[in-house]
């Protein structure tokens, strides 16, 4: 019995050991954690949140656990998933109806809508269902060979301009050499055919979107921790095949990994960022914006920033607005508002834009969606 004791709490031990190793690598989970009570929130909303003349913010739909990652139907409903409730779910278009549609899913985050066919990333493979507008049915795996484990568990999952799909996939780990070449990188593949690299030193690029004018693919990375409160920045990459984006040798605008950099490959010459957003701002999802009624919007990009968990002053919780021009990018707030005084009310963590120029985002903190409209249209 007492033996029985002893490996009981060695294994324990064990496991808070990893639990620790874990939050030092890559710190908590930023879910929803402290979260207001839904019958505050609007009213703290209306006190703080900060946008455009000529935009308002609504809670579009309310008490969905963990939403992330969205997609609208052709009806206006909006499938989004529950990655840390491991679901699947559809709000209808007037957000006041929520239908489970699966559940028991390991951490589904990416989503793809096309048709009547929907694509769900979860950890370790795609999924491929058909969609009939209520219920998914006859689901199929499309690619084998996911990683799976360690740190960065989701995945995000977008069909390109050229016809292949692109699955992100982070790192493992804060700062180390991944022995599976799909960590920290982007893959890309066709339905029936072996996925291929596509590009690497990507610490964890949760979010991509291509830009219409150019075709070129612009992704927003989650920088190294524990270097300190202002290095590294997260990036925004201009992504390309091939290419080799620094991560874990090089970090940020081209600051040195302390115990990594001296291991850089030969041969390897590390693209730098286009963009820096400031450090540990957990930059989650990018969207060049389509459909806006005022056509200077139309090309630039969104960033939801999700917030950082690990400086001494949080940085990030909002929205920001890239401007490109030529080679430049020019930074301006969109949304703020969620933190005030070390007071988090709300996380950013997808966009998505609908036909009439309406923004949706997510929130997995209040576990809410929000509906952002130019205020002529309400």
């Amino acid at each position: 019995m007492m033996g029985i004791r002893r490996k009981a709490v060695f294994a324990a031990l064990i496991l808070v050991g990893a639990v620790l190793f874990s939050w030092w690598q890559l710190g908590p989970f930023n879910g929803p954690s402290r979260a207001v009570a839904q019958d505050q929130l609007e009213s703290l909303l209306r006190e703080r949140i900060k946008l455009p003349d000529g935009y308002r913010l609504e809670v579009f739909a309310r008490d969905l656990g963990n939403p992330r990652l969205m997609q609208i139907t052709g009806s206006g409903d909006i499938i989004v998933s529950g990655y840390r409730d491991g679901n699947i779910m559809l709000v209808s278009a007037d957000g006041s109806r929520v239908t489970i549609l699966r559940e028991g899913l390991n951490g589904p985050h990416g989503l793809m809508l096309e048709g009547q066919r929907l694509f769900v990333a979860e950890e370790h493979r795609v999924l491929s269902y058909d969609f009939d507008g209520t219920k998914l049915s006859n689901e199929r795996v499309v690619p084998t060979g996911v990683p799976g484990g360690g740190g960065h568990s989701s995945r995000t999952l977008k069909r390109g301009p050229d016809g292949f799909l692109y699955l992100s996939a982070g790192s493992s780990c804060n700062s180390c050499v991944e022995d599976h070449p799909w960590r920290a990188a982007i893959i890309r593949f066709k339905e029936g055919s072996e996925a291929e690299l596509f590009a690497k030193g990507l610490r964890n690029t949760v979010g991509f979107d291509w830009q219409p004018q150019t075709g070129a693919l612009f992704g927003v990375d989650n920088g190294r921790d524990n270097l300190g409160d202002d290095v590294p920045d997260d990036e925004v990459n201009r992504i390309e095949l091939g290419k080799h984006y620094g991560w874990p040798y090089v970090h940020g605008s081209g600051v040195k990994d302390p115990s990594l950099f001296d291991d850089l490959p030969e041969g390897v010459t590390p693209v730098p960022q286009v963009h820096g957003l400031g450090a540990h701002v957990a930059a989650l999802s990018i969207v060049f914006l389509k459909h806006q009624s005022d056509s200077a919007l139309n090309g630039t990009a969104l960033v939801a920033e999700h917030g950082s968990w690990n400086r001494s002053e949080k940085s990030g919780y909002r929205i920001v607005r890239l401007r490109f021009e030529g080679d430049n990018i020019r930074e301006d707030v969109f949304l703020s508002g969620c933190v005030l005084d070390d007071d988090v009310i709300c996380r950013p963590v997808d966009i998505v834009e609908a036909p009439d120029g309406s923004l949706f985002v997510s929130d997995d903190h209040a576990g809410v969606i929000y509906r952002i409209v130019r205020r002529s249209s309400l």
